[in-house]
């Protein structure tokens, strides 16, 4: 066993002063005063002003290190994607597939499952369509949109190793299909949508447990209907996912959701593209280009495809331009998007996590990351 000691920890919901995590190999033993410490345990102290906390967790990775996870949906491409977001201090994420064929999605499943069994930090899959709303289809192509089937309720409802995340449109879901998923242990989440007040009610009563990239691409609030992001904010209990790169949603809007959901139901997620920690400056996802310029990622309409964004970045936007407290904004890194996908062993410092964990400076840039307990960016 060994200690990491830090002038301050953050554990998922607390921040703890002059604190160390007791590590036994991949897991996290306790936390305690580091006057606490067993004796004859090593302690590595980090320097003075940092923050031990946990791992970012991220449930929308579209890609990173110059791969898209459409067009390489092996467990390759998802071990690229994944390394590179981890030096980057997220250790936990979702490989997000967006709109195409059956082909894909099985393909996509298939290559999660096996990433899940040999690549550290993979926790499952995000399948972001291709049950959308044409009209809100966003930098999805238009000829992968199609509704939900019998077929795909078959295929999603197969056995897999770990979280299934879908983004689809509840208002062309046809009846009880929100229920079939939940029941069939799938995280289901409205998205690129039309859905009103009363369709998303519904759905919420079938297990709807929340929504995607939250005022992006869905109905907006009016004075007589509430629409997707009324339904988001007014309902009890709904998760929300939200991209903070200062180009998806205005600082207004962030605090707006940030007063009524809380740090406990907002996450941060990045909607990465192959950009974030590589080299490439475009890109394609079905026919059209999308083209990295001063930090925005647009096709030839100047529709948004994606973020060239990392958690880290987003967390310190949470921090210096919305102005959400430090607690909160780690919180909706780490703790907030695990729980919103029913996971308990990452976003937390506690007995029986997993040692899975990063040291911000004063100014909250990632020095260190560990993954399963062993240093793996320094």
């Amino acid at each position: 066993m060994r200690a990491l000691a830090a002038s301050k920890l953050f554990d998922g919901v607390v921040m703890h002063t002059d604190h160390a995590a007791l590590i036994q190999g991949c897991w996290i033993a306790d936390i305690c005063p580091i006057s606490q410490v067993p004796p004859g345990i090593a302690v590595e102290a980090l320097p003075g002003g940092w923050l031990l906390a946990p791992g970012y967790v991220d449930l929308q990775v579209n890609g990173g290190g110059d791969v898209l996870f459409n067009d390489r949906p092996t467990a390759n491409g998802i071990d690229i994607v994944a390394r590179t977001h981890r030096r980057l201090g997220t250790t936990a994420i979702l490989p997000t597939v967006i709109s195409g064929s059956a082909t894909l999605t099985e393909t996509a499943l298939g290559a999660a499952a096996a990433a899940i069994e040999t690549i550290p930090g993979i926790i499952g899959i995000h399948l972001e369509g291709p049950h959308l709303a044409p009209s809100r289809r966003g930098i999805h192509p238009a000829d992968a949109i199609r509704q939900i089937s019998e077929a795909d309720l078959a295929l999603l409802g197969a056995p897999f190793p770990g979280t299934r995340l879908i983004t689809l449109a509840p208002e062309l879901a046809p009846d009880g299909t929100i229920a079939r998923l939940a029941e069939n242990g799938i995280h289901v989440f409205a998205g690129h949508c039309e859905a009103g007040w009363h369709i998303m009610q519904d759905a919420h009563a079938q297990g709807l447990r929340g929504v995607t990239h939250l005022f992006n691409a869905m109905a907006q609030t009016g004075p007589r209907e509430p629409g997707t992001v009324g339904a988001a904010l007014g309902l009890e209990g709904l998760y929300a996912g939200i991209i903070l790169d200062g180009l998806h949603v205005h600082p207004a809007n962030v605090r707006l959701a940030y007063r009524a959901l809380g740090a406990s139901h907002l996450f941060l997620v990045s909607d990465a593209m192959p950009t974030v920690g590589g080299a490439t400056r475009s890109f394609q996802i079905g026919q059209t280009i999308v083209r990295l310029s001063d930090g925005q990622l647009t096709a030839e309409d100047r529709t948004l495809g994606g973020a060239h964004l990392c958690m880290a970045e987003a967390v310190r936007y949470a921090v210096d331009m919305v102005g959400i407290p430090l607690r909160d904004a780690l919180a909706m890194a780490t703790s907030t998007p695990a729980a919103a996908v029913s996971i308990k062993d990452v976003g937390h410092i506690s007995a029986g996590a997993r040692a899975d964990l990063i040291a911000l400076d004063a100014r909250l840039h990632v020095r260190s990351v560990w993954q399963h307990g062993q240093l793996v960016s320094n």
